[in-house]
C-alpha cells in the first residue's frame, strides 16, 4: 500500500506543453469511429427507444465502442432527479414512472447486437420508493431469458442509501455490481450533488458482503490531491471494492464544473500501480477511461485466481 513517503512522482501540467485546437493536451485527443457498426448501433437504439450513457454523458469513446458493438444501456428514462456538477445527463422532473416495459426492450437490443457483455446504468429516480431497483433487476431477468450466459454489470445509484432497493438488484445476481465514488471526500458535495461519500462506501460494503463482484470508479483533473486520491483509494479498497476505474474528467458544458488540471497519463499509470499494491484485482486508469471501458476484461481480471 502506498504511504506518504512512497516514491510518487506527480506530474504538472507545464503552461507551455502543446494543446489541441480544443485546448486539451495531446493524449487526450480521440480517433474519430463512424463506421457501419456505430451507426447500426445507433439504430437498433433509437428503434427500441433506449438510451445510452454514451450519448447522455458525452463520453470520448463512443466511437471507440460502438465500432466494437459494445455500449451501456441506460435505463429510467433520460431525466435525472440530481443535477451534479460533473455530468450532462438532463436533470429535472421526469415525465412519468419507470416503463415497465424497457427491460424486455434493452434484452432485445442486446440480442440483435449479439453481446455477451452488456452494462446497464440509469439515471438517479430518486423521485421512487425504490429509485427504479426493480426495473435494474428485471431488466438483468430479461437479459439472462434471453440469452443465456450473457454476463451483466450494472452501475447503479446510491438508492438514497434504502438498501432494501439495494436487495432487490442484489437477488438478481448481476455479474458485476458497480457504484461509483466519483471523487474525494472533501470534493464529494460540491461534485455529487445528493449523494453522500459514507453512503457509497455502504452500498460498497454491502454489496461485497453479499457475494458480489464489486467495482467502483474515480475522476481526476477537479482539484483534488494527490493523498486524497489514494486515501479513497484506501477506502475503497478496505470496503471490499475489487475492480476500480480512473479516469481524467472533462468538462461537459460550460455550465459545468471546471477542470482543475489535465492529469498526465504517467501519474494515471502510478495510481495504477499504487491501486494494485493496495490489492486491487484490476485497476483501469488512464485519461481516457470510463467507467464501462473495457468491462468485459475487468470482469475477467476479478475472477482470476488471484483476485481477491
Amino acid at each position: 500500500m502506498s504511504s506518504p513517503s512512497s516514491p510518487f512522482r506527480i506530474v504538472s501540467n507545464e503552461p507551455n506543453a502543446p494543446k489541441s485546437a480544443s485546448g486539451k493536451p495531446p493524449w487526450l485527443r480521440v480517433k474519430y469511429f463512424g463506421g457501419p457498426n456505430h451507426q447500426d448501433l445507433k439504430r437498433t437504439m433509437r428503434t427500441l427507444n433506449l438510451h445510452t450513457v454514451c450519448e447522455s454523458a458525452r463520453c470520448p469513446n463512443e466511437g471507440e465502442c460502438w465500432e466494437h458493438r459494445t455500449a451501456t444501456f441506460m435505463i429510467l428514462g433520460n431525466i435525472c432527479t440530481r443535477s451534479c456538477g460533473f455530468c450532462s445527463v438532463p436533470s429535472g422532473r421526469p415525465l412519468g414512472p419507470p416503463d415497465e416495459e424497457e427491460p424486455a426492450r434493452v434484452a432485445e437490443a442486446t440480442e440483435a447486437m449479439g453481446l455477451k457483455y452488456v452494462v446497464v446504468t440509469s439515471v438517479d429516480r430518486d423521485d421512487q420508493s425504490d429509485g427504479g431497483a426493480h426495473i435494474f433487476a428485471r431488466t438483468i431477468e430479461e437479459i439472462r431469458r434471453r440469452i443465456p450466459g450473457c454476463k451483466v454489470e450494472v452501475l447503479i445509484p446510491d438508492f438514497r442509501g434504502v438498501w432494501p432497493a439495494l436487495d432487490l438488484v442484489i437477488a438478481a445476481h448481476p455479474d458485476v455490481l458497480n457504484h461509483n465514488i466519483e471523487t474525494v471526500e472533501r470534493l464529494s458535495r460540491s461534485v455529487r450533488s445528493a449523494a453522500r461519500y459514507e453512503r457509497s462506501l455502504e452500498l460498497l460494503r454491502r454489496s461485497r458482503q453479499a457475494g458480489m463482484v464489486t467495482k467502483s470508479g474515480m475522476m481526476l483533473g477537479l482539484g483534488e490531491e494527490r493523498e486524497e486520491v489514494l486515501a479513497t483509494m484506501r477506502d475503497l479498497a478496505s470496503h471490499g471494492v475489487q475492480i476500480l476505474t480512473i479516469g481524467q474528467y472533462l468538462q461537459p458544458t460550460p455550465n459545468h464544473l471546471p477542470v482543475a488540471r489535465f492529469v498526465p497519463p504517467e501519474e494515471f499509470a502510478e495510481y495504477k500501480r499504487a491501486g494494485m499494491e493496495m490489492g486491487f484485482s484490476h485497476v483501469e486508469s488512464g485519461p481516457l477511461v470510463r467507467s464501462s471501458y473495457h468491462a468485459f476484461e475487468q470482469e475477467r481480471s476479478a475472477h482470476a485466481p488471484s483476485a481477491r
